[in-house]
This record gives C-alpha cells, sequence and structure tokens, in this order.
C-alpha cells in the first residue's frame, strides 16, 4: 500500500484531482452548512460561513474551467466517430455525449462573462443553455451505462458457460473485473440520477421540479463526470485490484 499523504499529495498535484477535491469540499461544506443554518444562532452563524466558502468554492470551478474547452477539444478530436467502439449504440451515445460536453463549455463562460459584466448580455438563457446540455449528457450517461450493462451481463454468462477446471485463474480474472466494471457502472449511474436531479432544479420554473429544492441543498452545475474524470472510483479500483490479486494467490496455490 502506498503512503496516504504521498498519494494524496499526487491528487492534489494533478489539475483533474484537485477539482475533485474542491468539488468534495465545496459539495460537503455545502450539506454540513445547510444544515448547520438552520439550527440554534452559534450553529446558524457557523453555517452561514459554511455556504459563503461553498459558493466561492464553486466560482473557483467555474473560473478554472475557462480552460477546460481544448482538452474536451482533444478527447472528442481523439475519440472522433468511435471507429475502435465494437458496439454502435455505445459509439453514437458517446459521440452524442461529446458533443453535449464540447457545447456545454462556451455557454457557461458567456454566462460567468456576463455575470461578471465584462460582456453587455444577459446571463439567463446562457445558464438555461448550459444547464440542458448538462442533463443531455447525463442522460447519455446513464443510458450508455445501461448499455455497458447489458453488454456485461451477456459477457458474464458466456464467461459462465464456457469455464472448466483448468481455466479458474483465468475465469477469476475476467469475472472479477466484469463485476467491477458492473459496480462502477451503477454507481456512474445513481450519481448521474442524482445530478439530473439537479440540472432539473435548475431549469426554469415550470420544469418539472424546477425551483423545488431548498437553497442549501443546490449543487453547482458541473460536469465533472467527463471521460478523462475518473479519480471518484480511485480507492474503489484499489479495493477491487487487491481483491483480485488474493483471490490469484488463492487459485495458484490450490492448483500448482
Amino acid at each position: 500500500m502506498s503512503d496516504p499523504v504521498h498519494s494524496f499529495v499526487n491528487v492534489l498535484e494533478s489539475y483533474r484531482g484537485r477539482d475533485k477535491v474542491i468539488r468534495t469540499l465545496c459539495y460537503g461544506s455545502q450539506l454540513v452548512g445547510g444544515v448547520l443554518s438552520q439550527k440554534t444562532t452559534g450553529s446558524s452563524e457557523m453555517g452561514k460561513s459554511l455556504l459563503q466558502f461553498s459558493a466561492q468554492l464553486s466560482q473557483c470551478r467555474t473560473v478554472l474551467r475557462l480552460f477546460d474547452d481544448l482538452s474536451m477539444f482533444a478527447y472528442s478530436r481523439s475519440y472522433g466517430l468511435g471507429a475502435t467502439e465494437a458496439d454502435f449504440g455505445l459509439r453514437w451515445m458517446s459521440v452524442l455525449t461529446n458533443v453535449a460536453d464540447q457545447l456545454y463549455y462556451p455557454c457557461e463562460h458567456v454566462a460567468w462573462a456576463a455575470d461578471a459584466q465584462l460582456i453587455r448580455v444577459k446571463s439567463d438563457k446562457w445558464w438555461t443553455l448550459s444547464t440542458a446540455l448538462w442533463g443531455l449528457s447525463l442522460l447519455l450517461g446513464i443510458l450508455r451505462s445501461v448499455r455497458v450493462l447489458l453488454l456485461l451481463k451477456r459477457r458474464l454468462k458466456k464467461t459462465e458457460r464456457t469455464r472448466t477446471i483448468d481455466s479458474d485463474v483465468a475465469h477469476v480474472n475476467g469475472s472479477s473485473e466484469v463485476r467491477h466494471q458492473v459496480q462502477a457502472e451503477v454507481l456512474n449511474i445513481l450519481s448521474s440520477m442524482a445530478d439530473i436531479s439537479n440540472a432539473i432544479h435548475w431549469m426554469p420554473p415550470g420544469v418539472l421540479w424546477a425551483g423545488c429544492f431548498p437553497n442549501w441543498l443546490e449543487w453547482k452545475i458541473d460536469v465533472g463526470y467527463l471521460p478523462s474524470n475518473k479519480l471518484v472510483y480511485t480507492g474503489f479500483d484499489e479495493l477491487v485490484r487487491w481483491r483480485i490479486a488474493s483471490e490469484r494467490s488463492r487459485l495458484y496455490l490450490l492448483h500448482g
């Protein structure tokens, strides 16, 4: 096991890793601050301070995203039309997700610039457009994860049918990794469903439950799940890899 402090420093030294840390602090302080602001006077003041801290972190992330367009474009360009993707459905869902994500950034930039009075336009319609693109990207991400789950289930059944005694080690390797992917996709679906409920809340009044969440429960607009952003699964990945390695060692001892 690597040194936790060293691992954390490595996370902070990367742009995406630092963004994840800021995001966690932002949402955590917003949640705790909202709960405390509903209580006694002393706790209420602490809650308001945490909410202000959360707002500053959210603004920090918005400014940092001003520089994300090029990296997103590079990813979209490298993926192209998904020629390396075997499944047709996954290919086009990924392409459409990339388009939505790419368009999201300039819309948010215009909205931010308008709020900062750098340009003379109304920011409302640009925030609405960026939120709609965010919601579309989330919806496509959910559909893609569902498709991946169906393909993984089919692959797991095929692995079970072709299993033999001599292939126990290979079977553990394959089936454990498939189950890991299944768990990761389920986690992504749950996370995206929470985010899409928040995206709808940020839409103009009259759109489903728009504006119905309490202020302290609102999450700021975020596209942190972009393809290059997998740090949320880092600890989970390490645990699963350790379990796979342990199972491999056990089988090697049994079968020599």
